[in-house]
C-alpha cells in the first residue's frame, strides 16, 4: 500500500469561520419552503396525531401562517386542542432523503386575531397567490403557530434542539434563494476542482464529490472515497452574501489550492 503523504494545505492560515446556527438553518429552510406536514391531535382517535398536507407562509418572526377551511379535519382538531407541530424538509441534493436537512416545530396553533389579518392575509397571498382564489370564502380563516421549540437534523450527525427565541432573531441565510443554482453548477461542471479542495482543505482523497448545501460560511461535500462515502465542510477564507461573492471565493480556494499541489 501507498505510503505517500496526503497533500496538506500550506497556504496562509485560514481563519476559523463558525457554521450557521441550527437557528439560522432552520430559517432558511423554512424560508425556502412552503409545504410541510401538519400534525394535530385528532378528536375522532384522542391522543393520536393526525397528519396533513399544509401550504404555509412566515411572518417577520418567522412563524408559520395558514389558510385553512372550518371543514377541514385539522381545522376541527385545532379548534379542539391548538397543540400541534409542523415538520419541514428539503429534496435531497444527493438523492438521500435521511442526509437531507428537516426541522419539527413545535407549537399552538390559534386563529389570527381581527387586528392581524390584514397584514397576514398580504404575507400569505404573497407566499400562495393561487389562494385569492378562496381566501375570502366565509368557511376560512387564517391561523398563526406561535412556536413553543423546534428541533433541526441538518443530515446524519447533525441534530439539536434550537430555542423559541433564537429562532426568532435568526435570519435566513443570505445565498438561500440563489443556493441551488449555485450547486447545479458546481456539480456539473466543478467535479475536479472539488476534489481538490476535499484533498487540500480536508486532506481527503476522492474519486467523485458533490456539493449538496452551501451558506454564507462556506460548502458541504459528498465524498466517494477508497474508504466508502464521507461529508466534509469547508469555510470560506470569508463570508459571502451574493452568488457573485461566492464565485470569487471559489475561484480564489481553487488557484491557491492548485498553487500548493
Amino acid at each position: 500500500m501507498s505510503t505517500r503523504p496526503q497533500h496538506a494545505y500550506s497556504g496562509p492560515a485560514l481563519p476559523v469561520v463558525p457554521e450557521p446556527t441550527h437557528a439560522e438553518r432552520t430559517r432558511t429552510l423554512l424560508h425556502l419552503n412552503a409545504l410541510a406536514t401538519l400534525s394535530t391531535l385528532s378528536r375522532k382517535q384522542p391522543g393520536f396525531p393526525f397528519g396533513s398536507l399544509m401550504p404555509y407562509a412566515l411572518d417577520d418572526a418567522g412563524r408559520p401562517l395558514f389558510l385553512i377551511s372550518n371543514m377541514a379535519m385539522h381545522t376541527q382538531n385545532l379548534k379542539a386542542d391548538p397543540r400541534a407541530s409542523l415538520f419541514v424538509t428539503q429534496p435531497s441534493a444527493d438523492g438521500d432523503p435521511l442526509g437531507a436537512a428537516r426541522a419539527t416545530l413545535i407549537g399552538n396553533i390559534l386563529q389570527v386575531p381581527d387586528e392581524d389579518k390584514s397584514n397576514v392575509r398580504e404575507v400569505y397571498l404573497a407566499r400562495h397567490e393561487n389562494s385569492r382564489y378562496w381566501v375570502d370564502f366565509a368557511d376560512f380563516s387564517f391561523f398563526r403557530m406561535d412556536i413553543l421549540d423546534l428541533y433541526y437534523v441538518g443530515g446524519f450527525g447533525v441534530m439539536g434542539w434550537i430555542t423559541a427565541s433564537d429562532y426568532a432573531l435568526a435570519a435566513p441565510d443570505p445565498l438561500a434563494d440563489s443556493a441551488q443554482g449555485i450547486l447545479a453548477h458546481m456539480n456539473a461542471d466543478h467535479v475536479e476542482a472539488m476534489i481538490l479542495l476535499a484533498r487540500t482543505h480536508s486532506q481527503l482523497e476522492a474519486a467523485e464529490a458533490t456539493m449538496t448545501a452551501v451558506d454564507r460560511l462556506g460548502f458541504h461535500l459528498r465524498l466517494k472515497t477508497a474508504e466508502g462515502m464521507k461529508g466534509t465542510r469547508i469555510n470560506f477564507p470569508n463570508e459571502v452574501r451574493t452568488p457573485g461573492e461566492t464565485r470569487t471565493a471559489l475561484v480564489d480556494m481553487i488557484r491557491q489550492a492548485r498553487q500548493n499541489i
